[in-house]
């Protein structure tokens, strides 16, 4: 029995095709593994450095022409406090509220450069901790204790990110800060939370992270000045600020008792604009 003669193309597109077997199976792979799953949302991944590619939020800043009231905290024992920029911007005096009908006269130092100012007085109270060195990770807790609408309360917050804050108006310019979602406040809170700009934003361990400084009522969005603001903004007045120790740690459960403590021994007062 003869098998019939295979023609020559054949026989030779054969050869040519173990070879390409052969050769691509020699071939070096080094491919990478396959990534991990994604954090949802992102959370726990450590926050970057600021940059002007982050997402912009606008805010328009009118002429003041009405005294302002906010909160402020104290960083030294001496009398020295922060407040946001734009509570005391303006005003031809300043005062802390230390008791009904009572207040001590401060005098202003607007930061350049951010939505921050700092309050000097003659004597102060025990100073809040800060905290302005840490690491920070989306998700994050921060608590707002002050005096939202006039009245004591506070709010709670886990970080989302960063932004720029460009202000247009009075003291226009560009800054970066952080931003929180709101996730508590006050049972009896209802509204906005004006009157809580100046506000320490605490971590967990009660220790300054920012100035609270707007608030997106639609979104549920509260902005803070990012922590290296206040490093330079402190580092430039060159005062003797709290040191980075451990405050009381704070939770969902127990913020509201943390802040009250907080009011009551003067380390979280309120702030009036007595002229503009």
């Amino acid at each position: 029995m003869q098998f019939p003669r295979l023609p020559d193309w054949l026989v030779y597109g054969a050869v040519v095709a173990a070879l390409l077997v052969v050769a691509v199976g020699r071939q070096e792979r080094s491919d990478a593994p396959p990534p991990p799953p994604p954090v949802p949302g992102g959370e726990g991944l450590p926050l970057g450095p600021s940059s002007p590619f982050d997402p912009s939020i606008v805010v328009q800043v009118p002429d003041q022409t009405t005294p302002g009231v906010g909160t402020a905290f104290s960083v030294d024992d001496g009398g020295t406090w922060l407040t946001a920029r734009h509570v005391v911007e303006g005003c031809k005096n300043a005062a802390i509220v230390v008791a009904d009908g009572r207040g001590v006269a401060a005098k202003i130092t607007l930061d350049p450069h951010g939505d921050a100012a700092i309050l000097t007085t003659e004597g102060g109270a025990p100073a809040v901790p800060l905290g302005l060195d840490r690491p920070l990770r989306r998700g994050d807790r921060a608590f707002h204790p002050g005096f939202p609408q006039g009245h004591p309360g506070e709010a709670a917050s886990r970080l989302l990110g960063r932004e720029n804050l460009v202000v247009r108006g009075r003291g226009a310019r560009t800054e970066p800060v952080l931003v929180w979602a709101e996730v508590g406040r006050t049972d009896s809170l209802k509204g906005t939370l004006a009157g809580l700009s100046g506000a320490p934003a605490l971590d967990s361990a009660g220790r300054v992270i920012g100035v609270t400084v707007a608030e997106s009522p639609r979104r549920g969005r509260i902005y803070t000045t990012a922590p290296e603001t206040l490093r330079t903004l402190l580092g430039e007045n060159r005062r003797r600020t709290a040191s980075f120790a451990m405050g009381e740690a704070i939770t969902t459960e127990n913020y509201g008792r943390v802040a009250d403590g907080l009011r009551r021994d003067l380390r979280v007062a309120q702030v009036v604009c007595l002229g503009i």
